[in-house]
C-alpha cells in the first residue's frame, strides 16, 4: 500500500513539474477602458492554464511615458497588447505587432457620473443631457479615446463649445470618477467600465446614443512577444463567447460576431 502511495504521489508531482515547466508568465499591456473585464477575468485564467500574469497598465495613448506605444518604442517587451482599436492599428502599420494576431474584444461607451450623494441629471436624450452640462460648475474628461472625442468632437456636435470652454477639464493619468468623487469637479465623463469601479462616484447613466462614441477594445501580440503561443491562447479566452457576460458586468459591450 505505501509503495502503491509512493508511487502516486511521485507521478503527481512529475505532472505537476511538467506542468510547471509548460507555464510561461506572460506580460500584458492592457489600458484602462479594458482593465476590469481583464482582472475579472484573468484569475480564472491562470488558474486553468498554469501560465503567470504580469499585467502592466498604460493608456492607448497620448505622450504619457507609460502610454503602451511608449513602452513598446521604449524596447518593453509584452506577450499581449490589450488597447483602443484605432491605436492598435498604428501598431500594426508600424509592424510592431505579430501578423493577423488581433482579436475583436470589447465595445466601450462613454457615461458619466457624479459625486455620491449629488443629484443625477437627467441625461436620458440629447436635450436633457445638453442641459446637464450647460448647467453644470466643471465637467471633467479623460485625456484618452473618449475625452478626446468629447473635447474635438462632441461639445462641437452639440453647439455648446463655447459655453464649455471655461468649465471643461481633461485629466490626465487619473480616472475621472476619482476625481469627481474628490469633488474636484461636478460631472465626470469616460468610459463605463472605467466610471464603474470607482468608489465616492455615482454612475448616473451612459451618454444618449446619438452623441455616443463606441470604442472598440482589441488585442493582438507584440512581433517580439516572448511566448506568442501562450498569448494566442489568452486572446482566444479573453475574446470567447463563454466570458461574454462577465465582459458585460463591467460596463462594456459584446462585439456582434
Amino acid at each position: 500500500m505505501n509503495k502503491l502511495l509512493l508511487k502516486f504521489a511521485a507521478g503527481a508531482l512529475a505532472a505537476s513539474l511538467a506542468v510547471a515547466a509548460q507555464a510561461a508568465d506572460l506580460k500584458v499591456m492592457t489600458s484602462g477602458g479594458f482593465t476590469a473585464a481583464y482582472k475579472a477575468l484573468a484569475p480564472g485564467y491562470a488558474q486553468k492554464s498554469g501560465d503567470t500574469l504580469d499585467t502592466i497598465l498604460g493608456p492607448s495613448m497620448g505622450k504619457a511615458p507609460e502610454a503602451i506605444p511608449n513602452r513598446l518604442a521604449r524596447g518593453e517587451q509584452a506577450d499581449v497588447v490589450i488597447m483602443v482599436g484605432y491605436a492598435l492599428d498604428d501598431l500594426i502599420k508600424q509592424g510592431k505587432i505579430l501578423p493577423g494576431s488581433r482579436v475583436e474584444l470589447a465595445d466601450s461607451r462613454i457615461g458619466m457620473v457624479v459625486k455620491d450623494g449629488a443629484a443625477k441629471p437627467d441625461i436620458h436624450t440629447p436635450a436633457a443631457f445638453k442641459a446637464a452640462l450647460l448647467k453644470a460648475q466643471s465637467v471633467a474628461y479623460s485625456d484618452s479615446a473618449s475625452g478626446v472625442y468629447v473635447e474635438k468632437e462632441m461639445f462641437a456636435k452639440m453647439g455648446i463649445e463655447a459655453q464649455m470652454k471655461d468649465k471643461q477639464h481633461m485629466i490626465q493619468r487619473t480616472p475621472v470618477a476619482e476625481k469627481v468623487a474628490a469633488g474636484e469637479y461636478e460631472l465626470g465623463l469616460q468610459q463605463v467600465s472605467e466610471l464603474l469601479p470607482i468608489k465616492g462616484a455615482t454612475f448616473v447613466d451612459k451618454i444618449p446614443e446619438s452623441l455616443q462614441s463606441v470604442t472598440r477594445f482589441a488585442a493582438a501580440i507584440p512581433a517580439n512577444a516572448p511566448h506568442p503561443k501562450e498569448a494566442k491562447a489568452l486572446l482566444e479566452y479573453l475574446s470567447s463567447p463563454q466570458v461574454q457576460a462577465q465582459v458585460r458586468d463591467t460596463g462594456l459591450d459584446s462585439v456582434s460576431r
